[in-house]
């Protein structure tokens, strides 16, 4: 096997060495081609349908640039072989994921649930994977131990010190994680929310003394781009309405599937036994695991005998009959619990069930300073330095409500009535 150049839609030309492709070449890497990126958003923008296997080349490609960056203005910043270790974490950082990504990293859907980040460590860790046993023969035991170590965040491994800038590049709120997603994700939605420039990004980024990333002031701009353009994304892509609404179903189908096969009403593939049934799931069977495993099935539930789970599959099959949300902004979570009990009044006078009362809550996460934040080369926050950051910094925890479109105003006038919002007609919200 030779180096090879892999063509990238964001990056363009992304150089593969011998030893890296060895890794991609191994069926636990290329499974992440089935594994979509943004779960169910391309619901609402249809050609977001890419994958966690692009990304990872992706972030694995900012991450050799990024530490080749540091060593040319710091030569000698990296010892021991750290600068792969680095770019060979952040290659991996997501092959732990289930299907459909974060989406159904939830113990409402696993018998036998872990974070994707241990499914990750386990996968690396194993000596009968692929990956695994290609990891070793590259690194050896003790620079995979490093390795771990660096993907866990620990300060040291074998009494040697790992600076804290070798985690950061791999998971900070400045990692080459977000880098990567935030501009493939904005490239794929064709979300028209702005951008940055990654490459002054890099520019800008220096290790300080106590070994964190700090960065130029004259890169403030390029940060406050990436900040808003992070904000953006949550908020008009992640967070769409109809992503969520998505989520639910999918989540909803897969809970009524197992109680259905727990009661011997369903028969699942050997697959979904061992997503949905399995306490005891091996890193074997979870690796067998794709998108592919629920979407075969969504014909077949369509058309089941039980209402619930033939709605949800015959919704995501054909995209029809959806719930629609109930049109107040920044509900919050208090409201959405105070209005549930008289909305589902509403809802069972007109003939409904509690199972057509659907609730969504999103966190709109801000910009985290200090402790979790990007400095400036004077050791203050770019918070301090920038209003505009300090605009992102506010989370706060939203509700949304879904109801069958029917008994949508109703449920709204009452709602209103309750909430008294300070917001003018519903004509100025855009249908659903």
């Amino acid at each position: 096997m030779a180096d090879r150049v892999v063509r990238d839609e964001i990056h363009r030309d992304i150089l593969i060495p011998e030893h890296i492709g060895t890794l991609i070449d191994t069926r636990e890497f290329q499974r992440l081609r089935n594994i979509l990126q943004l779960s169910t958003c391309h619901y609402v923008f249809p050609s977001a349908s890419h994958n966690r296997f692009s990304h990872s080349i992706g972030a694995y490609h900012l991450a050799v640039q990024l530490c080749n960056s540091l060593e040319e203005y710091q030569p000698g910043i990296f010892t021991d072989n750290d600068a792969e270790l680095v770019a060979i974490a952040a290659l991996l950082h997501d092959v732990g994921h289930p299907p459909f990504s974060h989406l159904l990293e939830n113990p409402a859907v696993y018998a036998t649930f872990h974070s994707h980040e241990k499914w990750g460590k386990m996968i690396l860790q194993s000596d009968s994977t692929e990956l695994g046993i290609a990891l070793r023969n590259h690194l050896g035991d003790d620079g995979c131990s490093r390795l771990f170590a660096i993907m866990d965040g620990s300060d040291e491994y074998g009494g040697k010190p790992i600076p804290r800038f070798l985690k950061e590049i791999v998971s900070s709120q400045l990692d080459v994680d977000r880098m990567d997603y935030l501009v493939r994700d904005q490239h794929n939605t064709g979300a028209q929310i702005g951008g940055f420039d990654i490459d002054r990004v890099f520019r800008a980024l220096r290790v300080g003394k106590d070994g964190g990333i700090y960065a130029k002031a004259w890169g403030l701009p390029a940060i406050e781009a990436y900040l808003v353009t992070r904000y953006h994304m949550y908020n008009q892509v992640y967070y769409h309405k109809v992503n969520a609404l998505t989520q639910c179903y999918l989540i909803g189908m897969l809970e009524r599937a197992r109680s259905l096969a727990n009661q011997g009403q369903l028969e699942l593939s050997s697959a979904l036994t061992n997503m949905l049934i399995d306490e005891n799931l091996s890193v074997e069977d979870y690796i067998r695991l794709t998108d592919a495993d629920i979407n075969v099935v969504l014909n077949e539930w369509s058309e089941h005998d039980d209402k619930l789970l033939s709605s949800f599959a015959g919704k995501l099959l054909s995209r029809r009959d959806f719930h629609k949300s109930i049109r107040i902004a920044e509900l919050d979570v208090e409201m959405a619990e105070i209005l549930r009990p008289h909305i589902l009044e509403i809802l069972e006078e007109s003939g409904y069930t509690e199972d057509d009362l659907i609730t969504a809550t999103i966190r709109k996460k801000g910009y985290k300073p200090y402790v979790e934040g990007i400095t400036l080369e004077d050791g203050r926050d770019v918070c301090e330095h920038s209003a505009l950051v300090r605009s992102l910094v506010p989370v706060n925890e939203l509700a949304l409500i879904f109801i069958p479109e029917p008994v949508r105003d109703r449920c709204e006038i009452l709602a209103r009535e309750m909430i008294k919002p300070t917001q003018t007609s519903l004509n100025e919200f855009s249908q659903a």
